[in-house]
């Protein structure tokens, strides 16, 4: 089979934990028989040096052009870079919402995962995480707050602000329904979350997905506020399959459950459109402070790439390989500086993605 992949290197550390994932993926080729075509594109701090904005026409083009694109992470150092120095439309991550809504990329999953090799490093008490825990938070992408109008003003005399947080039923259906499919193949439980106590845009939700819910008879819905979710993360957080939310509150809850796995190196992500196109990258950031000292975690990107195996192009016994050679490699002990622990052995970027290489096949 050929895979026409899209490769978004980014900034910081993107080039090279993105490397570490096509290793992987040249590797799981060889294994079982595919062809990677590659097709390199700029966004981000890279695309601004080289065109002055961050993401192009000729770049979305490319991507639609792929069956999917994995992507390192955007953006550098806001208090030194350049980058920041531009007007907020030009700076690196207006790339990452722009393409978003090009490609319509409106369905956001997050798995967080606390392996249990690696239970030393959740903050969280040992009787919490005994046995570990596995839940997927299903995060609207191309609508709410982040999306609305806005503008800043004077108004009496004062400087005000206004953003706005719009949803329509149709956009809070077709995210609900992914977030319902999902679940039916995991542990069959959907957590929508919103914040209906208070706003309108979160009634409207809850309605929505009640809905929806009616067509699945099998899985069980529970609805909970955004607040509340957030201290359950951290107190049962055993108690979540899928979390289903809008924009902002999936931005915030993801990165709090991404540290409740110990750390956000270790957290994949894919956002998906109505086809079976996809934009895989890790949930971090850039990380510039780190960037070229070969030590960044590249097991995030790495488990990105099995995603996109498994949801754009249906190679599951692929994405398995991928996903049991991370566990074997941290079950024997080898880890980044991220995650490291009392008597482990520590190893760069590249060693672990060699590591990773040497137990698929």
């Amino acid at each position: 089979m050929k895979l026409n992949i899209g490769v978004i290197k980014g900034d910081g550390i993107g080039p090279e934990i993105v490397a570490e994932a096509m290793k992987v993926l040249d590797k799981t080729g060889q294994v079982y028989g595919h062809e990677m075509n590659y097709t390199q594109l700029l966004m981000g701090g890279a695309s601004i040096d080289v065109h002055g904005i961050p993401l192009t026409d000729e770049t979305i083009e490319q991507a639609k052009a792929s069956d999917a694109v994995l992507m390192g992470s955007i953006g550098g150092d806001a208090k030194t870079s350049p980058w920041y120095q531009l007007e907020p439309s030009k700076r690196p991550e207006a790339g990452l919402l722009k393409i978003r809504k090009a490609l319509n990329l409106f369905a956001n999953l997050r798995p967080a995962v606390l392996y249990d090799e690696l239970k030393g490093a959740c903050p969280l008490k040992e009787e919490i995480t005994q046995g570990g825990f596995d839940m997927m938070i299903m995060r609207e992408l191309t609508g709410g707050l982040y999306f609305g109008e806005r503008s800043t003003e004077e108004v009496d005399g004062l400087m005000t602000a206004h953003d706005t947080l719009t949803y329509n039923e149709a956009e809070i259906r077709r995210i609900a329904k992914r977030g319902f499919d999902i679940a039916m193949k995991r542990r069959r439980k959907v957590t929508s979350v919103d914040k209906a106590n208070v706003l309108d845009s979160s009634r409207l939700w809850r309605k929505v997905v009640e809905e929806v819910a009616a067509e699945y008879p099998e899985v069980e819905l529970e609805h909970m506020l955004v607040d509340n979710c957030a201290m359950q993360l951290v107190k049962d957080p055993k108690q979540f399959d899928v979390i289903l939310t809008e924009n902002m509150f999936g931005d915030i809850l993801s990165d709090e459950a991404s540290m409740v796995t110990g750390s956000i190196g270790m957290l994949a992500s894919a956002s998906l459109n109505e086809s079976r196109f996809g934009l895989y990258e890790p949930s971090g950031g850039s990380a510039p402070d780190i960037a070229g000292k070969g030590i960044a975690n590249p097991i995030a990107t790495i488990l990105s790439a099995a995603m996109m195996l498994r949801f754009s192009f249906d190679l599951d016994k692929e994405a398995d390989a991928i996903e049991n050679a991370v566990s074997k490699v941290l079950k024997d002990g080898y880890r980044t500086i991220d995650i490291m622990s009392e008597g482990k052995m520590q190893i760069g970027t590249s060693e672990m993605g060699d590591k990773i290489c040497g137990y698929i096949g």
